[in-house]
């Protein structure tokens, strides 16, 4: 699928690039991206073979793909790529850059200098990290991810209450325990082996996207692998393209993405701010006949009771005002949340008034 944009320039959506990842990068057209996700070759810098206790082989990476012949290399290639993917950002997009003790510290420093503005340095904790066989350094439990906005002054996408809902009603932290592939998720490929050395979990990407993009949104991976960032895109309603220059993983991730279901669209919703919803004054609810001047609202706490007015206002026994500034009133505090103070007598039952304004902003997203 294609679509254009400023520029009449095609955009690849929902497909696989096949190359170099910068010379693709600069073939889309500028301002063109919501997010990057780049998972880039980790430089790992491997000394030989490495063995398990009963002598296995351990399947490392050492594929041609992470060689580099000086940290020069590696650092002129993370420059030029990094260059390329601010290029193709949006104003207020936003990058995710994953990479271990090898290579992110470089990383951060090329994003710095390349303008992008850091918002948080993220630790991926393994809950089932390969164990160090050798026994001469800590076991390596965790990667690192750098979330960074375009620009100091981008207003990037952060779903802060959807978030805090994934994890059972408690502020999302910087640092997130997850499993890495194993068993059903773990790609093979025609002879049985591991797909991808490096391949990352679907419930990362899937926090990743959900936190800091919106269905509909165009999310960039240029190290695309076997797919893990389109199969998750697509899931959640969001557009994605990948780049990769590797041909059997470009032909692993096709396979794997074309049997991946998006949900439907009222599982795409998530959790937003208060803030963020339509504002409903008290006043509308009177308008509307929801409630009537003259009827009588009671304080949760069962304390206090105030008559309505037809301006929206409130009346009681010594004070007059909004629903906010009578609830305070009556409590002697500095402020009231009025649409949770007060109810309405239905059948005898107490009803929060924010029952009524929530049927309103139901009827505001129809």
């Amino acid at each position: 699928m294609k679509t254009m944009t400023k520029g009449a320039a095609a955009l690849p959506l929902n497909t696989i690039v096949a190359g170099d990842c910068i010379e693709a990068m600069n073939a889309l057209p500028a301002e063109s991206v919501d997010l990057i996700f780049a998972d880039p070759p980790y430089n790992l810098q491997l000394r030989g073979d490495l063995h398990r206790p009963d002598n296995s082989k351990v399947d490392a990476v050492d594929d041609e793909w992470d060689q580099f012949a000086s940290f020069k290399a590696y650092d002129d290639f993370t420059r030029a790529w990094l260059k390329a993917a601010r290029r193709l950002l949006k104003p207020d997009g936003a990058i995710w850059v994953i990479g271990s003790y090898h290579n992110i510290f470089r990383v951060g420093a090329a994003l710095q200098d390349q303008g992008f503005w850091i918002l948080n340095d993220v630790v991926w904790r393994k809950s089932n990290p390969m164990p160090n066989f050798r026994g001469k350094r800590f076991t390596n439990a965790h990667e690192t991810m750098i979330w960074a906005g375009k620009s100091e002054n981008s207003k990037y996408t952060f779903n802060y209450e959807a978030l805090k809902a994934l994890n059972e009603g408690i502020q999302m932290r910087s640092d997130w325990v997850l499993p890495i592939c194993t068993g059903h998720e773990r790609l093979k490929d025609e002879a049985g082996d591991k797909a991808h050395p490096t391949q990352k979990p679907e419930s990362l990407l899937h926090r990743i996207l959900v936190g800091s993009t919106n269905p509909g949104d165009v999310i960039l991976d240029p190290f695309f692998g076997t797919g893990t960032t389109g199969a998750v895109a697509k899931m959640l309603g969001r557009d994605f393209i990948g780049i990769e220059r590797e041909e059997s993983y470009r032909k692993v991730a096709e396979k794997r993405i074309s049997m991946v279901r998006k949900f439907d669209n009222e599982a795409l919703q998530t959790t937003t701010s208060k803030r963020a919803e339509p504002r409903v004054p008290f006043g509308q609810l009177v308008e509307r006949g929801m409630l009537r001047p003259g009827e009588n609202l009671y304080s949760m706490n069962g304390r206090h009771k105030a008559k309505v007015r037809a301006d929206g206002t409130l009346i009681g026994s010594d004070v007059k005002g909004s629903i906010h500034q009578v609830g305070a009133a009556y409590e002697k505090a500095p402020s009231c949340n009025g649409w949770t103070y007060w109810c309405y007598k239905k059948d005898g039952k107490n009803v929060p008034i924010d029952i009524l304004r929530q049927q309103i902003r139901a009827e505001m997203a129809n």
